[in-house]
């Protein structure tokens, strides 16, 4: 387990660099960051002042080091206030660990930047308050898609080519082929505009919205309803025939026709044997998925108005605030090899044949 853990560490290190790296690289490319940052407006002397501050006067690969060495945990700053390393507690939450001459080296959270649009706001501080709400999201996407997924993929595989199986693998197919920008509007019109005198519900509406009286922010779960539904959609089609495939070729194993054999009956073999086994890829489609959310809610957070990580990829893809988009994919990469680590275990566990080396 340990040589395990250390080798994940190490891969997890190489992408992360990789995306670091392309990430850093690609969106420099897109302009002037002093220019993006001052706008329109902006005269020689601000776009000089903003370079030497941030450190956009020094060549491209000085830049890359020091935007490595504002993400490193570990990090070496400079003793000269007027230096982009220079350890500001503006800028940094760092705690000393030696000093020499010209250099301290710290222990810190890392330094994501800041915003280019928002007033200098920390690009931590922005995906701190909206990445809660993208999770509350996917997380109620998933539980959506596991629960109905899982039943309906084991009322198929039970009803093998009858009308009640055939009818889920077309509504299945269905879902799977449907965008989810497309479902996203379908659904908020029917919804949240036809409907709404029965469903109550709203076309757009985040997690936490200001009160009648405008005085304080309360939670609104039914605004939750739709957006969940509707990213929910495609990962429900995919366990459903994923699990009805899976269950299917589990119950023509011998193990299952010994259980049978035993005098078990058909609920025990499929409850006791059969279902945990057919689980393995399901685990991994789902863990696959969720990591996904966090990305593919960019359209449904969009339409539907949540104040989440994707509708602020979008915004700051329209405003060109390269150092929130860098830290959102950062962010997205992280999660995405995290939980790949994590299903690995879970994938051993649920099927002992599978050994972790």
């Amino acid at each position: 387990m340990f040589r395990y853990l250390v080798n994940k560490l190490l891969y997890a290190f190489i992408t992360l660099l990789g995306v670091i790296t392309v990430i850093f690289f690609l969106f420099n490319k897109l302009g002037d960051p002093a220019k993006m940052m001052l706008g329109q407006n902006q005269t020689a002397e601000q776009v000089k002042a903003v370079k030497q501050k941030y450190g956009f006067d020094k060549p491209i690969g000085t830049q890359f080091l020091y935007y490595l060495n504002d993400l490193s945990p570990i990090s070496f700053h400079s003793n000269t206030s007027k230096d982009y390393t220079y350890l500001s507690t503006s800028k940094y939450s760092a705690t000393k660990l030696f000093s020499t001459e010209n250099t301290t080296t710290v222990v810190k959270f890392p330094y994501l930047r800041e915003s280019f649009t928002k007033q200098g706001k920390k690009v931590t501080e922005i995906i701190g308050e909206t990445i809660p709400n993208t999770f509350v999201l996917a997380v109620s996407a998933i539980i959506i898609a596991i629960i109905l997924g899982i039943v309906f993929g084991i009322t198929s595989a039970l009803y093998k080519d009858t009308w009640i199986d055939k009818t889920i693998q077309i509504l299945s197919t269905f879902g799977m082929s449907v965008p989810s920008f497309f479902s996203a509007i379908l659904f908020a019109w029917l919804f949240g505009f036809v409907l709404h005198k029965y469903t109550n519900l709203e076309m757009t509406g985040s997690l936490y919205e200001l009160d009648d009286f405008g005085e304080k922010m309360t939670i609104k779960w039914k605004n939750l309803i739709l957006p969940a539904i509707v990213l929910g959609i495609r990962p429900l089609a995919v366990v459903i025939q994923l699990m009805r495939n899976s269950l299917l070729e589990v119950m023509n194993q011998d193990y299952i026709r010994t259980a049978r054999a035993k005098g078990l009956s058909e609920f025990q073999v499929i409850k006791n044997h059969a279902v945990k086994n057919a689980l393995n890829p399901v685990v991994t489609a789902i863990s696959g998925w969720f990591a996904s959310m966090l990305a593919g809610a960019v359209f449904v957070e969009y339409i539907f108005g949540w104040n989440g990580l994707g509708k602020e990829i979008v915004n700051s893809l329209n405003t060109l605030d390269l150092p929130v988009i860098m830290g959102a994919v950062l962010v997205i990469a992280i999660v995405f090899i995290t939980i790949n680590i994590l299903v690995d275990i879970i994938y051993a566990w649920l099927d002992p044949r599978v050994k972790l080396s």
